[in-house]
């Protein structure tokens, strides 16, 4: 499966945030493109343990499932999928400025390898291995890019 532990993915990744411009038109949902990686920097963040956000409560009860379900295969994360309150990005961002943090964060993950992963739970999915944190964060990312074209 697609993970941010392959040096290629990383690379990817990159490569493409790069292509994305402030005016990309978006092909579903409702932020911005700069949102959308500042969205992603802060998913991040929980993946190396910068930050933590609380459990959701229906997370307890079908957050296992969940994730058995996104981590799995190589099938890209459906279009309008509900997004975590602590991920919900306001206001205005600076494309520059999220593109270089966000790919910062990538970096760090795919080469600090399973021991920089976090061991908090995720506020959803609760307690992952690093590797389906691995998964999860490609797919994560991919499924903004491509939001946006790119």
């Amino acid at each position: 499966m697609k993970n941010l532990f392959e040096p290629g993915r990383a690379a990817e990744l990159t490569w493409r945030i790069e292509r994305l411009s402030a005016d990309s038109p978006r092909q579903w949902g409702t932020m911005t493109a700069p949102q959308a990686l500042a969205h992603c920097a802060v998913a991040m963040e929980w993946a190396v343990g910068d930050t933590r956000a609380p459990r959701m409560l229906i997370g307890r009860f079908i957050g296992p499932l969940a994730r058995r379900m996104a981590v799995r295969n190589d099938d890209p994360m459906a279009r309008n999928a509900p997004t975590a309150p602590d991920l919900r990005i306001a206001g205005q961002r600076e494309l520059a400025t999220e593109q270089a943090r966000l790919t910062s964060l990538i970096e760090r993950f795919s080469t600090g390898g399973p021991a920089a992963c976090t061991t908090h739970p995720h506020s959803f999915f609760g307690r992952m291995t690093p590797d389906e944190w691995a998964v999860l964060m490609y797919k994560h990312v991919d499924h903004h890019l491509r939001q946006f074209g790119v």
